[in-house]
C-alpha cells in the first residue's frame, strides 16, 4: 500500500471537475487503488476519499466512520430522506469550511471489491460523507452546495 498525494485546489482545481469513468472490470489495479485510497485518507486524518482526489478518474470511493470502511465501486445514491444542516471540509480544499445542507439518510447501490452488489444505508456523518463523495466522482466540489463559509473559530 502507498499513500497518495491528494489533489488540492491550488494543484488542479479543474481536475478535480472532471467526471470520473464507470469501472467495468474490478482488476488488482482497482483493488490496489482501494488499498492506496484508505491508507491515503487515514493518513490525511479524512472520513472520506474520492479517486479523483488522487488523480484516478474512476467511480470509487472509500469512506469511513464509527460505522466502519465502506469501499465502493461505481455507487448510486438511490434514495434519500430528512436533512441535515452542518460543518463540511474537503482533504482537497484544506482548511476550509462551510455549511451545507444534505440529506439525514441516504441509501447507495455500488460494488464492493470482489464485484459484489450491495447496498449501504447511512444516517448523519455517514450520510453526509456518501453524498460528498459521489459528488466528488460527477466533478461536483462542496463548495457549490455552501450556505455559508466557516471561519476557523466556528469549526468544531
Amino acid at each position: 500500500m502507498a499513500v497518495l498525494k491528494i489533489v488540492t485546489e491550488n494543484d488542479d482545481i479543474e481536475f478535480l471537475r472532471k467526471k470520473s469513468r464507470e469501472v467495468t472490470e474490478i482488476t488488482p489495479r482497482i483493488k490496489t487503488l482501494l488499498d492506496d485510497m484508505v491508507e491515503t485518507m487515514r493518513e490525511a486524518n479524512g472520513c472520506g476519499l474520492a479517486a479523483v482526489q488522487v488523480g484516478v478518474l474512476r467511480r470509487v470511493v472509500v469512506i469511513e466512520t464509527d460505522e466502519g470502511l465502506f469501499e465502493l465501486i461505481n455507487p448510486v445514491i438511490v434514495k434519500t430522506s430528512g436533512t441535515q444542516e452542518g460543518a463540511e471540509g474537503c482533504l482537497s480544499l484544506p482548511g476550509k469550511w462551510g455549511m451545507t445542507k444534505r440529506p439525514q439518510c441516504v441509501t447507495v447501490h455500488a460494488l464492493d471489491r470482489d464485484g459484489n452488489k450491495i447496498e449501504v444505508t447511512g444516517y448523519d456523518l455517514l450520510a453526509k460523507a456518501l453524498c460528498h463523495e459521489i459528488d466528488h466522482l460527477d466533478g461536483i466540489i462542496y463548495t457549490d452546495k455552501v450556505t455559508r463559509m466557516l471561519g476557523a473559530d466556528e469549526v468544531e
